[in-house]
Order: C-alpha cells, then sequence, then structure tokens
C-alpha cells in the first residue's frame, strides 16, 4: 500500500518559479495504528536535480499523464468488471481481465493453494522498498522539474501495511497549471511502470548479462532438496540433471513441461487395481529373472520384500496389464540392476525407423514395473560435477555418458522415483544456470537476481494499477479531481460531487472485491 503524498490540488491560476522551502524541524508521528519516520536530507539534492534537467523531465512525465489516464480508465473498466461478476456470476471467464485483476487485488485469483516460504517474504519486502522508493522518486523529481521542492519524506506503518509518501505545500500546488500539477500527480504510476519495464528487459537478456559468469541452458542445476523428500537420498545442491526418462534436458522450462506430460499419462486411460508404467518397460535377461524373488500377494495387492519392486511380463507394444495377470509372470527385482538394461515399450523417447520399440532379445524379456493408478515411474540421470574428473564434462553435451569414462568413475548416476510428479516438483529447486567454474560460491546468484527481478517486476505492477483506482487516499483521487476540472460545463459544486459519488464507488467496488476474495481465500 501507498500513502497519500499530497492534498488535493485546486485550478492554477499563474505559472510562476518557486524557490526551495526552507528547512524545519521534523516531528515524527507515533500512534497505536500509526506511525512514520520523516527525514529531509535528500530534499536539495532532488530539487537541485530536477531544475537542472527540468526540459527533459518534463517531457518525460508528460509521456506519463498519458499512460496513468489510460491506467485510470483500464481500472475502472476492471472494477465495473468485477462488480458484474459479483451481482451476476456465470461461467465465462476472460483471461486477460483475470491477469489484470490478479495483479490489481495482490494476485488473489492465485493465492488458492499457495505456499510462501521465508525468502519470499524477504524478496516481497525488498521489492516493496524498491517499488515504492521508485513512485515517491517520481512524485519528488516531477515537483522539482516545476519548480517545487518536497517537504520531507516519509516512511510509515499504518495498522500493519507499510508505504512512503512524499510532502508538498498545499498552497504551493494550488499556484501550478492543472497540466503541471497533473505531471506530478501521475509521475508515480508512471515510474512503477518504467520499473516493470526495467525488469522485463532484464530478464529477457539476463543469460547475456551473467554470460561471462555463468552457463545458460545447458542443463539445469539442483539449487535445494527438501529434507524431508526421498530424493535426498540421491540429489544434492550443484547436481545437474541430464535426462529425464533417457530425453536430455536443457533448462528448468524443459524439465517443467516433462513433468507436465507426465503427471498427465499418470491419469490416463481406465485402470483395473494395478497399470503399467506408461509404456516404459525394460528388457530382462532370462539369467537375470532365474534368480529372482517370489512375489507376495495381500490381498489385490502385490509386495516385494526390502528395497525389490515388482515386474510384469508383458506383451508388445502396448504394456498394458489386464486383470487376469499370473503370479508367475511377476518378478520381485532391484530397480538399480535394471536401470542398465536396453529400454523397450513406447512409453520412452521415440525411436526412429519403423522398427518396434517393444523388441527385445531372444534371450530377453520385456518387463514393466506394477504401479498403482496416478503414480509414476520417472528415470533421472544426474551428474555431479563437483566430484573429481566430473567437471570437463560440462562442456561437452554429446558425450555418450553410459559408455564413457566419465560412468565408469561415478559422474553419472542414475535412479528411479516412483510417486506423484507434483510431488517431484515441490521437492526439488532448481535453475537453468551453472557456473562456468567449478566453485560451488555463487550459484545461487542467477536464482536470487531472477526471482528478485520477478518479483519486482509484479509488485510495481501492482502498485501502478492500485495508484491509478478511483479511491480515496491513493494518486486515482487527485488525478480524477483534476481531470474533472476540464469540464467546465460542470459547475464547481458539481464537480465535487461527482468528484465525491466516483470515489464512494470506487472505493466501495474496490472493499467489495478485496473481502470477496479475502472469504474465497
Amino acid at each position: 500500500m501507498e500513502g497519500r503524498r499530497v492534498r488535493r490540488s485546486g485550478r492554477g491560476q499563474n505559472n510562476q518559479t518557486l524557490l526551495p522551502l526552507r528547512a524545519r524541524r521534523l516531528s515524527n508521528t507515533i500512534s497505536c495504528w500509526y506511525c512514520d519516520f520523516k527525514f529531509s536530507m535528500l530534499n536539495d539534492p532532488l530539487f537541485l536535480f530536477g531544475r537542472r534537467h527540468s526540459r527533459y523531465l518534463r517531457s518525460w512525465f508528460a509521456m506519463g499523464v498519458g499512460f496513468s489516464l489510460a491506467a485510470l480508465l483500464g481500472v475502472t473498466l476492471i472494477l465495473l468488471w468485477e462488480l458484474g461478476r459479483i451481482l451476476h456470476p456465470y461461467n465465462g471467464e476472460s483471461q486477460f481481465i483475470n491477469l489484470l485483476s490478479g495483479s490489481l487485488f495482490g494476485f488473489s485469483s492465485g493465492l488458492s493453494g499457495l505456499t510462501i516460504s521465508l525468502a519470499d517474504i524477504g524478496y516481497l519486502c525488498i521489492s516493496t522498498i524498491i517499488s515504492v522508493s521508485v513512485h515517491e522518486l517520481g512524485h519528488a523529481l516531477a515537483a522539482a522539474s516545476e519548480g517545487i521542492q518536497m517537504e520531507y519524506i516519509a516512511v510509515f506503518l499504518a495498522v500493519l501495511f507499510p508505504g512512503a509518501l512524499v510532502a508538498f505545500n498545499h498552497e504551493i500546488l494550488q499556484a501550478l497549471p492543472k497540466s503541471a500539477a497533473l505531471r506530478i500527480y501521475c509521475a508515480g504510476i508512471w515510474h512503477n511502470a518504467g520499473l516493470c519495464g526495467v525488469c522485463a528487459i532484464s530478464l529477457f537478456i539476463l543469460p547475456l548479462i551473467l554470460y561471462p559468469v555463468y552457463i545458460h541452458g545447458e542443463r539445469p542445476m539442483v539449487l535445494d532438496v527438501a529434507s524431508t523428500s526421498p530424493l535426498s537420498r540421491y540429489l544434492s545442491p550443484n547436481d545437474v540433471i541430464h535426462s529425464v526418462d533417457g530425453i536430455r534436458i536443457n533448462t528448468v522450462q524443459e524439465w517443467l513441461q516433462i513433468a507436465t506430460s507426465l503427471t498427465e499419462q499418470e491419469y490416463q486411460g481406465n485402470y483395473t487395481a494395478f497399470k503399467s508404467s506408461s509404456g516404459k518397460g525394460y528388457c530382462v535377461p532370462y539369467s537375470l529373472l532365474e534368480k529372482r524373488i517370489h512375489v507376495q500377494l495381500r490381498g489385490n495387492e502385490t509386495t516385494c520384500p526390502n528395497d525389490l519392486i515388482a515386474f510384469v511380463a508383458t506383451s508388445c507394444p502396448e504394456l498394458k496389464l489386464s486383470g487376469d495377470w499370473q503370479m508367475e509372470n511377476i518378478y520381485c527385482l532391484y530397480a538399480k540392476d535394471i536401470l542398465k538394461l536396453e529400454k523397450c515399450g513406447d512409453g520412452w523417447t521415440k525411436n526412429s525407423g519403423n522398427r518396434s520399440s517393444c523388441l527385445c532379445s531372444q534371450e530377453e524379456s520385456c518387463l514393466a514395473p506394477v504401479l498403482l493408478p496416478g503414480v509414476a515411474w520417472v528415470e533421472i540421470t544426474y551428474l555431479r560435477p563437483f566430484m573429481p574428473g566430473c567437471y570437463q564434462f560440462q562442456r561437452t553435451h554429446f558425450l555418450d555418458d553410459k559408455n564413457s569414462d566419465f560412468g565408469d568413475k561415478g559422474c553419472f548416476q542414475s535412479f528411479v522415483f516412483i510417486g506423484d510428479v507434483e510431488s517431484l516438483l515441490d521437492s526439488v529447486h532448481m535453475t537453468s544456470y551453472q557456473p562456468r567454474w567449478p566453485t560451488k560460491f555463487g550459484a545461487q546468484f542467477p536464482n536470487v537476481l531472477e526471482k528478485l527481478l520477478m518479483f519486482v517486476f509484479h509488485v510495481s505492477l501492482t502498485l501502478a494499477l492500485l495508484n491509478s483506482l478511483p479511491v480515496y487516499f491513493l494518486d486515482g483521487e487527485s488525478i480524477l479531481e483534476l481531470l474533472l476540472q476540464y469540464l467546465r460545463f460542470l459547475s464547481p459544486r458539481k464537480r465535487r460531487v461527482a468528484l465525491k459519488c466516483c470515489l464512494l464507488g470506487g472505493t466501495f467496488i474496490t472493499t467489495l472485491i478485496i473481502f470477496r476474495d479475502f472469504v474465497s481465500f
């Protein structure tokens, strides 16, 4: 949230150059629901900078007037849209309107199921400080370019909502023409929009900015693994994900795309008590099957002792289990022994040519793991770059890892995740950046910078849209008052009545929407 910076300004009668205000003693305010800290050390530097570059700053903030008026019109339409949804709910949805509405009212549309960590709270606080500072800087520079020096800057806490404001002399603002006052009121919104643009461009060219120090798009690197996750037995920070189900992974986006497709496969089709692993099988030699451990049957469930996994011999090419399975076709095997074998089935990467992917040699049988509905079988291969002699693989993309010396040294390791893919995504945090040198120092920096830019973008966008609302105590109130002064066919009394009706209506609808979203959450 943001505080009110200035009192409402009236119609100006002349345009005069104003002198800096003399410094006066500032008193801070402390009460049960409000406290602030005022300071004026930046008054003179900002005023001198604004006067020195007033010509360019006026042109810059004149562009901001057009943007702010468009934003005021846009958020007003959103308010009316949301009011219509409250009064007349219907199934139709507009993705664009929902996106803007979510940004306007604090991402309310995406709060369901959202978990916020302490790190996210830190990002949110830092991005709020940056966005509010840029917003207030816009007001201060716009006023300085018009010859007005601010009285002070205040940082406040109202109930539980932090904010900041810049204070100006009300009588001096009244002496300004409407166009000059409009530039001052619109400057904060315009600066927030500019900050969003800077963040968006920075995110787009971030791989280029970090290119001298970091590699981007050459396999994702693990940043953190939840200690409660079974994946912590295998993956560690700074491990590099090489492939998933035999598909080479280059970025975090590719990892998420594959995980999404695996999630869809989990719930496809009609299942009996068991199902196969979505067409994923292994060519197991009969010699290995002769050493099998017999499966145990408990009710309608098959169980294997210790860390063994149940596999079933299947017919190609579908690898689907039916309800008439036979006990002699089910085997208990170690997953680590199976992962080294050739694959069969249509659930892996598509093979070239017309040769069936289910064909195994005469000495082998195609076996698929026995899984319950909603459970996925995901084979993950990863690289430990910080093991001795392993880091040089970082630059060899197309090396056959399983037949190379790197596999013999233990650089490459594989394991199978059996469970819900969504839990897999929640327990592992990764980045598409890797340090160019074998050092763990600074591995988190690209992820921290990327996340901070994203937070600043969203908070600044929210701040710009919120201040465009026709609501009391925000920039929209002052902008709307100045706009009504251009309606010369209305008397001053009718303008005041129109302003009051618009502000009361905007404040009421905004409060209603926030209350609705809070109840929904």
